[in-house]
């Protein structure tokens, strides 16, 4: 509890401190955080109590990112754990395909954009493919790397208890799979957040996150563009928050274990 106070105050003298520097320059260019928070709330929570305060351009644009955000960010995972089971549990799979997965991860997945644009054309097929070739890579190498080491003696193990193929799979091989496939689910998660408003950037948007920060720059909004730039800020704290919850529930076991580890 003392380190987290700890880690709000800082948060809270950071935001003062924004206040303060804002405040005094008086430009229109930088508002200060209390207008921006303003902004947000006009802009996406001054809504009735029936829709959860949640205005017109809040359900407009920012739950059709999150979709796209869930549809993207679910669909690669789901891609990468399956590929990377299979590849880091075939050692000549594992040597083949390495060094097209590590050629492929090494490039800038915005860079893709257009080349998804000609295959998709505009719109949401396009923005979500984008989301989901961001969130396969990191989550496949790190998942096949998890399957590869599995310990031989858990193996051996499961064969002497005549577990079946799908049994072993599930109480051995992902088990042990588990701690780095949520290390490149976090790093997938980041990912797929920049990727969903760079998508919300390109020409043909027609909604979300991105579309309305690029509206209200042409409209020189600064205040919507800081409340959006916020807005992002908050979303990725969250749903990273989300994601460690989920680790800390499925990984509890993997946890218990490191502590009775580091006490002997």
């Amino acid at each position: 509890m003392n380190r987290l106070a700890q880690r709000w105050l800082v948060f809270a003298l950071a935001v003062a401190a924004w206040q303060a520097a804002t405040a005094a320059a008086a430009d229109p260019f930088f508002p200060t955080p209390a207008t921006i928070v303003r902004r947000m709330y006009d802009l996406w929570f001054s809504g009735p109590v029936s829709r959860l305060f949640l205005t017109d351009m809040a359900t407009g644009n920012v739950l059709p990112s999150l979709g796209r955000l869930a549809l993207g960010f679910l669909g690669g995972a789901l891609i990468g754990i399956v590929l990377g089971v299979a590849i880091g549990r075939s050692l000549w799979a594992y040597e083949i395909f390495d060094p097209v997965l590590q050629f492929f991860r090494a490039i800038p997945p915005p860079t893709l954009v257009p080349v998804l644009i000609v295959l998709f054309s505009l719109g949401a097929p396009m923005q979500i493919a984008s989301i989901v070739f961001s969130v396969v890579w990191p989550v496949l190498l790190n998942t096949a790397d998890g399957a590869r080491t599995v310990e031989p003696l858990q193996m051996e193990t499961a064969r002497a208890f005549r577990l079946t193929g799908p049994e072993r799979l599930a109480f051995v091989i992902l088990p042990a799979t588990m701690p780095k496939l949520f290390a490149g689910l976090r790093l997938a998660l980041s990912l797929s957040l920049i990727l969903m408003v760079f998508s919300e950037l390109q020409p043909g948007a027609a909604n979300g996150i991105g579309f309305q920060l690029v509206e209200a720059t042409t409209r020189f909004d600064y205040e919507t563009v800081w409340a959006a730039i916020v807005l992002l800020g908050i979303l990725g704290y969250a749903l990273n928050m989300m994601l460690l919850a989920v680790e800390r529930r499925v990984l509890s076991w993997h946890l218990s274990a490191r502590r009775v580890e580091a006490a002997t």
